[in-house]
Formats: C-alpha cells, sequence, structure tokens
C-alpha cells in the first residue's frame, strides 16, 4: 500500500487530478517492483523550483520535474520513505510524464547515467496509463 502527500494541485486547472496523480505514481513504483511506501509530490512555481535547482543541482534555472529520494534503493525493513517529487507545470511537456519520470528517479533510475532504460520505461508506462 502506498501513501500519497500531494500539495498545490491547485495549481493545475486543466492537469491531472489527484486520483490521476495517485494511479501515475502506483504504475510507476509497481512497474520497479516497489509495492508500498511513502512519497511527496508538490507542485510549485516557477521561483520556487528554481531555488530548489540552485540549491540541489548547482544551476540557477527553472525545471520540469525535480526529486529527491530518501530511502535509497536498498532499503527493504518497515515502510520504505520514497521521497519527494517537486513539479513546476509551466516547464513539463507533459505533467503526467514529470510525475512518472520523477517516480522514476526515486526508484533509483537515471536518463544520464543508463542507456536508455529508463526513459523507455517512462513512455511504457504513459502507454499502460493512457488505456
Amino acid at each position: 500500500m502506498f501513501d500519497f502527500d500531494i500539495s498545490g494541485v491547485s495549481l493545475l486547472p486543466d492537469g491531472p487530478d489527484e486520483a490521476r496523480i495517485k494511479d501515475l505514481l502506483r504504475l510507476s513504483f509497481s512497474s520497479a517492483g516497489i509495492e508500498s511506501g511513502h512519497v511527496a509530490v508538490e507542485v510549485v512555481e516557477e521561483a520556487r523550483i528554481t531555488q530548489l535547482n540552485r540549491e540541489h543541482r548547482g544551476l540557477d534555472k527553472a525545471t520540469d520535474v525535480l526529486s529527491f529520494p530518501v530511502d535509497g534503493v536498498e532499503a527493504t525493513v518497515g515502510p520504505r520513505e520514497l521521497g519527494d517529487i517537486v513539479i513546476c507545470p509551466p516547464y513539463c511537456e507533459s505533467v503526467d510524464r514529470a510525475i512518472v519520470h520523477g517516480a522514476l528517479h526515486l526508484v533509483g533510475m537515471d536518463h544520464e547515467a543508463d542507456s536508455g532504460e529508463m526513459l523507455a520505461l517512462e513512455a511504457e508506462i504513459l502507454r499502460w496509463a493512457a488505456q
């Protein structure tokens, strides 16, 4: 079972509602073999994501999504604290894609270091979610 904290959904007037966000997260985590845990999703404005990107990645610019894992991929005891996903809708090609992308980063995937596996899985999850 997953536990979700979702804030800032009011910034998504034409985007996914809380139920859709939870479905995308469940699909993403389940595809990585994770069946339970806690995740927080925050939808923010440009100034906030720019601040976080500067503080945590040294990049003084806005971006679509940032992920902050907590327990790491090796955690196996007790409820798993997956981490936080922060989304800035004006910078998203698709908010659905940003949610899946952020979740896959929380489970240890990294499109900058793999051979395309993360982005392929992301596309597959989005196809599943569209059905």
